[in-house]
C-alpha cells in the first residue's frame, strides 16, 4: 500500500503546503512592510522608520542605503558611511552604492577611501559616464590632473552633454586656450566647434580664429552667425566681421544698396530690423532706386517710438580714421512732428558720433545725403531713427526710400 495516497498522507501534504504558503506570505509581508518603511523614511527623513525597516530586513542593501541617506541629511555623515559599507558588502557589484560611499568618504575628507570606492564603481560599470565623471572630479580636486582628465574625457564621450562642463573645468584650471585644448585633446569638429563657442563667449577672438582654422569642414552660415554674435557681445567687432564675412576687409557697409534680401536679424553685421510687426514696415522696392536694381522702402503708418531705432547695422572701422557716410533718400507725404534721420553711434558705448539732417517731407526725387565723423573705436552703428517729438502721442505717416549706403575715407 502506498502511504502517499492515503487520506492521512494527503491531509499531511495539504497542511505542509498551507504552512509553506503562510511562511511565504509572512516573509512577503515582512519585506513589503520594510520597503514601505524605507520609502517613508526617505520622504520624511525619519531615522526611526529607517531603523525599523533595517530590523525587518537586515540583509537588504536598499534598507542600509536608505538609512545612510537619512543620516547624511541629518548631518551624521560618519554613521552614513557605515551603513553604505554594509550595503556595498551585501551588493558589491552595484556601482551606485560604491559612488555614494565614495561621495560620503569625500565629504569626510578621506580622499584615499573615496578614491578606493570610486575605483570599485568604475570596476563594475567601466563603460558608464557617471562613475568616470565622479572619479575624475575627485582626482581633479586632489591634484592628479592627467588621471582626472582621462576620466573626464571618457565620460564626455559617453555623454556629450558633459562636454561644455568639461571645457569649463579645463579652462578654470589653465585660463589659456592652448593649454585647455591640450587637456581636452579635441579630435573632432563637433567638440572643436563647442570649444570655439566657449572661447567666443569669453571674447577670445584670436583663439576662436585658430579653432575655426583647425576645422576639417567649413563653418555653416548658422555657426558663423552664432560665433560672430558671441564675439560682438564681447565687443570684438573686427574678429566677428572677419569670421562672418570670410574676408579681411573692413570699412564698408554690408548690402548698402539693398540688392540682397533683407533678413530680419539674419546676420550680426548686416542690416538688422527691430520689431517688424509694430514699427515701420520694410520692403525691397524694384521700382525706385539710385543704382543697382533695388532700394529699401519704409512705410510709416502710425506710432514709432523715437528712442527705438527701426533699422541698424554695425560697421567695422579703424579708430582715429575720418570718414564720410554717403547715402540716398527719397520721401513722399511724410507727416510727423518727429521726422526720421540717420544717427551714427559708437558701438562700444552707444555715444552719438554724428547725425544727418532730418529728412524732408517730400523730396520729389532722390537726394544725396552725407554724414562726416571720426571713428573713436573699431566699430560704429548706423541707425535709422527719428527726431524727438515735442508732444505725445507723435504718429508718423508717409513713405521713405533709402539706397546706396557707402563709407568713404577722408
Amino acid at each position: 500500500m502506498n502511504l502517499r495516497h492515503t487520506p492521512v498522507a494527503r491531509v499531511a501534504f495539504a497542511l505542509l503546503a498551507i504552512a509553506v504558503c503562510l511562511l511565504l506570505m509572512r516573509e512577503a509581508a515582512r519585506i513589503g512592510f520594510s520597503r514601505l518603511l524605507t520609502r517613508y523614511a526617505l520622504v520624511s527623513n525619519s531615522l526611526p522608520a529607517a531603523d525599523q525597516a533595517l530590523q525587518l530586513t537586515p540583509t537588504d542593501p536598499d534598507a542600509h542605503r536608505a538609512r545612510a541617506t537619512v543620516l547624511k541629511r541629518l548631518g551624521r555623515t560618519a554613521e552614513a558611511q557605515t551603513s553604505l559599507q554594509f550595503a556595498t558588502g551585501l551588493r558589491p557589484h552595484d556601482n551606485r552604492l560604491w559612488l555614494e560611499l565614495g561621495d560620503t568618504r569625500d565629504e569626510l575628507g578621506d580622499n584615499e577611501g573615496a578614491l578606493a570606492a570610486m575605483n570599485q564603481a568604475v570596476r563594475w560599470a567601466p563603460y558608464y559616464a557617471k562613475p568616470r565623471w565622479q572619479r575624475g572630479n575627485l582626482l581633479l580636486r586632489i591634484g592628479r590632473y592627467n588621471e582626472a582628465f582621462a576620466d573626464l574625457r571618457y565620460a564626455a564621450t559617453r555623454n556629450r552633454k558633459l562636454i561644455p562642463t568639461l571645457i569649463d573645468l579645463a579652462w578654470g584650471l589653465t585660463g589659456d586656450a592652448q593649454a585647455t585644448e591640450g587637456l581636452l585633446q579635441i579630435s573632432n569638429d563637433n567638440d572643436r566647434l563647442t570649444f570655439a563657442r566657449f572661447l567666443a563667449a569669453k571674447g577670445k577672438g584670436v583663439d576662436v580664429d585658430n579653432q575655426v582654422r583647425l576645422l576639417t569642414t567649413p563653418l555653416s552660415d548658422e555657426n558663423k552667425q552664432e560665433l560672430s554674435r558671441l564675439l560682438m557681445a564681447k565687443r570684438d567687432f573686427s574678429t566677428a566681421y572677419r569670421l562672418w564675412a570670410g574676408v579681411q576687409s573692413v570699412e564698408r557697409v554690408v548690402n548698402g544698396g539693398f540688392e540682397q534680401p533683407l533678413l530680419l536679424n539674419g546676420s550680426p553685421l548686416g542690416w538688422v530690423v527691430a520689431h517688424p510687426q509694430t514699427e515701420p514696415k520694410f520692403a525691397i522696392d524694384v521700382s525706385e532706386k539710385v543704382g543697382g536694381e533695388k532700394s529699401l522702402q519704409v512705410t510709416f503708418d502710425g506710432e514709432w517710438d523715437a528712442s527705438s531705432p527701426s533699422l541698424s547695422q554695425t560697421v567695422v572701422v579703424r579708430p582715429g580714421q575720418r570718414y564720410r557716410l554717403n547715402f540716398a533718400v527719397e520721401t513722399k507725404d511724410l507727416v510727423t512732428g518727429g521726422p526720421p534721420r540717420i544717427v551714427l553711434t559708437d558701438a562700444t558705448n552707444d555715444q552719438i558720433l554724428a547725425r544727418s539732417d532730418t529728412f524732408p517731407r517730400d523730396t520729389n526725387s532722390w537726394r544725396q545725403m552725407a554724414v562726416e565723423f571720426t571713428a573713436p573705436a573699431d566699430a560704429l552703428v548706423i541707425r535709422l531713427t527719428r527726431e524727438n517729438c515735442t508732444s505725445a502721442p507723435c504718429p508718423i505717416f508717409g513713405l521713405l526710400w533709402l539706397d546706396e549706403f557707402s563709407l568713404e575715407k577722408l
